[in-house]
């Protein structure tokens, strides 16, 4: 058996990658999702013993560590009010291609935030990590019919939330 400091080190070294690109999803920021990884990995040091054995259960719980770290942060943050409008881009001046790029996907993170904690973690975890029901459902300890009902209900949220910005009719 090995040591604590030797299993945590293991852990971050076999795992830190995948874990950081899913904060980094995650997250607005590279900072963010940086606080976010030294967080799940100072949980995972604190509850050691109950991280299991094998690659594929050690990182499933991980992952179930981060993303339920960023719930928490999600409904911390959902307290403070919403400022920005999705319709920027709705001005008589056509921004620059840069700038509407950067606009777009303002509105895109502004509507992911308008998703309840869950439902944001399998729309991110499919449609930017591309992971099938089945994957994401074996991550989050949930049934498949569950994380496909999250995806079409948060497609259909994301639709009506940048539908202004699309120029479209709900």
């Amino acid at each position: 058996m090995t040591s604590h400091p030797e299993r945590l080190t293991f852990l971050f070294d076999t795992h830190e990658d995948k874990l950081y690109r899913l904060a980094r999803r995650l997250s607005r920021s590279a900072e963010e999702a940086e606080d976010l990884l030294q967080d799940t990995f100072l949980k995972a040091a604190q509850a050691l013993a109950q991280v299991p054995d094998g690659y594929s259960r050690e990182e499933a719980w991980l992952v179930r560590v981060l993303i339920n770290t960023r719930r928490d942060q999600w409904r911390k943050a959902a307290v403070r009010q919403r400022a920005a409008p999705l319709v920027l881009a709705m001005t008589p001046d056509a921004p620059p291609d840069a700038e509407s790029a950067l606009i777009a996907k303002r509105a895109v993170w502004e509507a992911l935030d308008t998703l309840r904690p869950r439902r944001r973690a399998i729309v991110i975890l499919s449609e930017l990590e591309g992971l099938g029901s089945d994957a994401i459902a074996s991550l989050l300890g949930v049934a498949v019919v569950t994380v496909r009902w999250h995806l079409s209900m948060g497609r259909r949220d994301l639709r009506r939330a940048l539908a202004s910005y699309m120029g479209e009719n709900t």
